[in-house]
């Protein structure tokens, strides 16, 4: 009895081995290079790709998924969101916060991106309207394993001039938009912000150059982008106006937001500087619901061809871009992540190819998040962030709404 009592114990203590998945691929798509190899074997073991080869010979014991008759790509990434965030047609750009806790759009963000994740999005970087740190919150409870979740890069509060986003409220409704916002105005303040947001939990610093009639200036973003660095952290810029963006790019932030007037010089100059583009490429029907956002972007009609044509000249030109969607508003029936697909089209109007399309979706995206080191591409020892569609994306990147097969860090989160 006590030789079997010493060997139950024995066993309990002993770690248990991990499973080795085995996925037969029928191709396996590699975004930097836009080319696929058929046939592969992908081992995967302890959440990181083992092994990956044509012929490769499978353990005893391990899991197969047959995906012969797939094409296989690493996870996609959008590196611009705001899950918490849902816009309401024709409203002033307040009324979205100011009847909701923290708690409830901590809640509808880990709705938004789970389902983002069922979509095939594995990591995605949100950069703000998320309340009191909400979002931050909703990627604590996916790191603890409470919920199925992708990986998310999040910004904590928007820092911005006086006033954040909002425009010409009365001095006796007080500063209402700090639920949302950071206001910082100099270079001492700033620094501050950065740091409140580094503190609270931030993997990006986010701010708002132009929402207002005065910009911040070279020296007031290059502190940012001093304290951010410092801390291992990039910065991203919102900019609309092209007045801005000469003072962002001047000041080296890591990536230019949205930039729906920039000049094909200020886009060499970005080229130049290694500045990514994410360009928010919004769909027309989705302008169509947002309008000008009270007040703050043009109207559908100017900006919809606005947007195409900025899409177009930059990837003429040659700037690094990260596919980002700043999807806000609702539709019946539809998912953010399907509404989050529906950029795809602004692309492919725009006459960028499906490959570079999907290199801006993961590898680069990856680059831009820091991520690259771990997740972006079907590598050896990276994190198994995969996704498999029945159709060619190199031959129709809309083959991407198709996703039927989704892994998060080696576990299996969808599946034909």
């Amino acid at each position: 009895m006590r030789s079997l009592f010493a060997l139950l114990v024995l066993s309990l203590a002993a770690p248990l081995s991990a499973q080795v998945v085995a996925i037969r691929a029928g191709t396996v798509i590699d975004p930097a290079h836009g080319a696929g190899a058929k046939d592969q074997v992908i081992l995967v073991e302890n959440g990181k790709i083992k092994s990956i080869g044509a012929g490769l010979a499978i353990p005893a014991g391990a899991q197969v998924i047959d995906l012969s008759q797939q094409w296989v790509t690493p996870g996609l990434i959008d590196a611009h969101t705001h899950m918490t965030l849902t816009e309401i047609a024709n409203a002033p750009f307040e009324s979205f916060y100011l009847n909701q806790s923290s708690t409830l759009r901590g809640l509808h963000g880990l709705h938004n991106v789970m389902q983002a994740l069922q979509a095939g999005f594995t990591a995605v970087r949100d950069v703000g309207n998320s309340a009191e740190y909400a979002m931050s919150d909703v990627r604590r409870a996916i790191d603890e394993g409470w919920f199925a979740g992708p990986t998310i890069i999040d910004s904590g509060k928007i820092i911005a001039p006086f006033g954040g986003q909002s425009l010409g409220i009365p001095p006796r409704q007080g500063p209402f938009w700090q639920f949302e916002y950071i206001d910082a105005d100099g270079a001492a303040e700033i620094r501050k912000a950065v740091r409140t947001n580094i503190y609270y939990g931030a993997g990006v610093i986010k701010l708002v150059a132009d929402n207002s009639a005065y910009h911040y200036s070279v020296e007031e973003i290059r502190a940012a982008v001093d304290e951010a660095h410092r801390a291992g952290l990039p910065v991203a810029v919102h900019v609309y106006t092209a007045d801005a963006a000469d003072n962002a790019i001047e000041a080296g932030v890591d990536s230019i937001e949205h930039g729906f007037e920039l000049t094909d010089a200020q886009l060499r100059r970005m080229k130049e500087k290694g500045i990514f583009l994410v360009g928010t490429d919004f769909p027309r029907a989705h302008l169509d619901i947002v309008g000008d956002s009270g007040g703050l972007l043009p109207k559908p009609a100017v900006l919809a061809p606005m947007i195409i044509d900025r899409l177009k000249r930059a990837h003429r030109i040659g700037v690094r871009m990260a596919f980002g969607t700043d999807t806000t508003v609702d539709m019946p029936g539809r998912t953010r992540a399907d509404m989050m697909l529906d950029y795809l089209a602004v692309w492919r109007a725009a006459g960028v190819p499906p490959a570079d399309i999907l290199r801006a979706m993961t590898v680069d995206a990856a680059e831009l998040l820091r991520i690259n080191k771990a997740r972006g591409s079907i590598a050896v020892g990276l994190s198994a962030d995969l996704v498999a569609t029945p159709a060619n994306p190199l031959d129709d990147i809309e083959n991407l709404r198709r996703i039927d097969f989704v892994m998060k860090d080696g576990k299996i989160v969808r599946r034909p």
